[in-house]
């Protein structure tokens, strides 16, 4: 349900924030494991990670002080749909087997691509599918009709996926692109350096014109020239892991000032099992020779919390995602939105790429029954409205930024 009232001025008042204030929060009826959200005209949609029933909410939040729950639509069993886009009238969803999700009966998973029509934006109807195989679709952007780009299964690994939906009722794949290996019989494949750190597979790509930057967990980043979109090619790779810890979530290309911002995800485990995750920053002017030229800060707690550093909190700490810079949302090369599951979400300057600066930060209490937040994913809107989830029941919180653009 929407927070209201005292209860809304509670939740506001044990916030931690610096140049933020948050302004409507709902959760999500009980259904508060928050993945991907995206904001398109005045409503919300909000992907679950498959902790609950849900695959997918919309909310009204043409009101931002009183969203309202419109709809919720349920996962298949034994599957989750944790990432949503949205072009027009056509709304996108993954579909995946994952093993950590308890299982909810003998049927097997649906893995995929389903594709709604949203002529209706409150009741999406299911007109197409794009079967895949194995563990299924990971992440998805679909920003440039007609295609989406997916994480999808390509040899015995996880490859990239290029989706003609021009006809959403017949999803066909144009092209595809793997890490050198993901095939047995591939020549040269890239050399695992750390067996710590070993899986080499596409986590996610964001196309920028006729380029694609490529997430491939902790083989680093990888540039590929889209122009023939049958035919991927690789242009560049950029891999910090080892002696820092891989495991590359999102790349996100800044093209008017030649910089790729690349974040790698902290898994559970503590220190020992990740290593040194961060965001870097990696000039990208010359693109056959990617340089990283500097790092963000890592988040540090206020000085009356009870823990010296946000490892020590219950609960995951460390970089999760970034605000992919939406054509319909806020986009900015200067400002970098990020969220930190325990340590909240982060705002960052990088006017001097070298040194990037924390320029303001938004940290809930713990949802109810919780030990800490965990903040997973986020949507800045042209507004400057933050939309946020929480993956530990904590549903979505709305916030404004205050601070300098």
């Amino acid at each position: 349900m929407q927070t209201v009232g005292a209860e809304f001025r509670k939740l506001q008042a044990e916030c931690d924030t610096r140049n933020t204030r948050l302004i409507g929060h709902h959760d999500l009826d009980g259904s508060g494991d928050g993945m991907q959200i995206i904001k398109y005209g005045q409503y919300a949609y909000v992907a679950h990670v498959g902790k609950s029933k849900m695959a997918l909410s919309i909310l009204d939040v043409s009101d931002p002080s009183n969203p309202r729950l419109l709809r919720q639509i349920p996962h298949p069993p034994n599957t989750h749909n944790h990432k949503v886009q949205i072009v027009g009238n056509t709304l996108i969803q993954n579909s995946e087997y994952i093993s950590y999700l308890e299982k909810s009966g003998p049927e097997e998973p649906v893995t995929g691509l389903h594709v709604y029509n949203l002529d209706d934006p409150t009741d999406p109807k299911l007109v197409g599918f794009y079967p895949v195989g194995m563990r299924g679709v990971h992440r998805i952007w679909y920003r440039d009709p007609p295609y989406a780009h997916i994480a999808a299964p390509v040899g015995g690994s996880r490859g990239y996926h290029i989706v003609d939906l021009s006809d959403p009722a017949d999803p066909r794949l144009v092209g595809c692109w793997w890490p050198p290996g993901a095939k047995k019989d591939d020549p040269n494949p890239w050399q695992v350096l750390d067996p710590r750190h070993n899986k080499f597979q596409v986590h996610g790509a964001i196309p920028c014109g006729n380029r694609a930057y490529v997430s491939c967990t902790d083989a680093g980043v990888a540039i590929l020239d889209i122009t023939e979109l049958r035919s991927p090619k690789l242009i560049s790779r950029v891999n910090w892991c080892p002696p820092y810890g891989g495991y590359a979530h999102t790349a996100l290309p800044l093209p008017g000032r030649g910089l790729l911002i690349a974040l790698c995800e902290y898994s559970p485990g503590g220190r020992e099992r990740n290593g040194d995750k961060r965001i870097w920053v990696i000039d990208i002017r010359e693109e056959r020779q990617p340089v990283i030229i500097g790092s963000f800060p890592e988040p540090r707690p206020a000085e009356s919390s009870p823990w010296k550093s946000f490892h020590d909190r219950p609960v995951r700490f460390g970089p999760h995602n970034l605000h992919e810079n939406y054509p319909n949302g806020f986009k900015s090369e200067k400002l970098i939105f990020s969220t930190w599951f325990c340590a909240g979400m982060r705002v960052y300057d990088i006017s001097d790429p070298d040194r990037p600066v924390e320029a303001g930060h938004f940290l809930p209490p713990p949802p109810p029954g919780e030990q800490a937040p965990e903040i997973n994913d986020l949507f800045v809107d042209t507004d400057r409205l933050i939309y946020l989830t929480d993956r530990r029941r904590g549903g979505m919180y709305i916030v404004e930024y205050r601070g300098e653009i």
